[in-house]
């Protein structure tokens, strides 16, 4: 019995030696950061290598065949410039701000209040979008984690504009973030390289029409297929995080 409980207090020493040198080990390859050195950052999700801009029709179409504008649904961009899924959250921390690029809907004052009264009347109301944090799931399939509050667009039509958050949402590495329409906005470039582009819509038939279903996620805990991709497109949307700092 005494040389069973020997060879027990000897293993258990010998495992707490390897996770000794373990430790020991990662502390010496694995070098803090010098004094001074920033710990925690801001990062841009979804307009790194290529900034959020506002759409323009293509060379070639004509404004009355133009559709940049996107209707009563939630963009998951998964291609940027080939990078695949830009706005995959990588480091625990916080969303402070999302940035949409707005295209001008006409450059006569008369024409662009007439297609906004057109687009507002059969798509439920005026331009507006927000942030969306969503959670993979199998098959294209994905789950609202949190939101943003809505935000009017129409004042900043043909602009890039930024939106801070008064409450910024945490966010954790894996998660995604979309933006979600349920109206209308004007958000999209198209006719881009398709190997370079792509992005995905919350809604699983009819991905070839413009329908007034209302198909955008807009709740909390909501789960659905984003089974319509187009490639060559861009959804002009990206976020702005505050990344938690880590303590050497």
């Amino acid at each position: 019995m005494l040389d069973m409980r020997r060879s027990l207090l000897i293993a258990a020493a010998a495992c707490l030696l390897l996770a000794l040198a373990a430790a020991t080990s990662w502390a010496v390859t694995t070098s803090p950061p010098a004094p001074g050195s920033p710990l925690g950052a801001t990062v841009q999700l979804g307009g790194t290598a290529v900034p959020v801009h506002s759409p323009v029709c293509p060379a070639g179409v004509a404004a009355k065949n133009c559709t940049f504008v996107m209707t009563r649904v939630t963009a998951l961009q998964t291609i940027t410039n080939g990078a695949s899924y830009p706005t995959a959250v990588k480091q625990l921390g916080q969303i402070v701000a999302f940035t949409v690029g707005l295209g001008q809907l006409s450059t006569n004052a008369n024409t662009t209040k007439a297609y906004i009264n057109q687009l507002s009347a059969q798509f439920g109301g005026a331009s507006a979008a927000q942030l969306t944090v969503l959670q993979p799931q199998k098959n294209n399939r994905f789950t609202v984690v949190a939101q943003s509050p809505l935000e009017q667009l129409q004042p900043y039509l043909g602009y890039v504009v930024q939106f801070p958050l008064a409450n910024p949402i945490p966010v954790r590495p894996g998660q995604l973030l979309a933006l979600s329409v349920p109206t209308w906005a004007p958000i999209l470039s198209y006719n881009l390289a398709a190997k370079y582009y792509s992005y995905r819509q919350s809604r699983m038939f009819n991905c070839k029409s413009v329908g007034n279903q209302q198909n955008a996620v807009l709740t909390v805990g909501q789960t659905k297929a984003y089974t319509c991709a187009y490639p060559g497109t861009r959804a002009e949307y990206s976020a702005t995080e505050l990344t938690t700092p880590v303590a050497p």
